[in-house]
């Protein structure tokens, strides 16, 4: 039984700086931002020739609401590529305190 769903979201040929790019135009910053409703976790490298985008949200509907609204017009406006997103269902996970 899932609880949550983890997505990788790889930007193949696209750098961090269309990231921090992509960041900005959404109103967010990469440190001390509360992440949007539903993405439980959140983390970002740099890999060889893009960078790795790893969340875990609750749904997959809300991952993909949110980026219909806010990733894909902002990753549009700074010439981000089309990512490759896999899906994984998440069976469990914790959190720290």
């Amino acid at each position: 039984m899932a609880i949550a769903v983890e997505v990788a979201f790889h930007g193949q040929g696209a750098t961090l700086e269309n990231y921090f790019k992509s960041l900005e135009i959404m109103g967010a910053t990469p440190e001390g931002r509360h992440p949007d409703p539903g993405c439980l976790f959140h983390w970002v490298t740099e890999t060889g020739g893009g960078f790795q985008v790893t969340d875990v949200w609750q749904t997959r509907d809300q991952f993909e609401q949110f980026v219909r609204d806010q990733v894909a017009p902002a990753g549009e406006q700074v010439g981000m590529p089309q990512p490759q997103i896999k899906f994984v269902d998440v069976a469990n996970f914790q959190t720290a305190g």
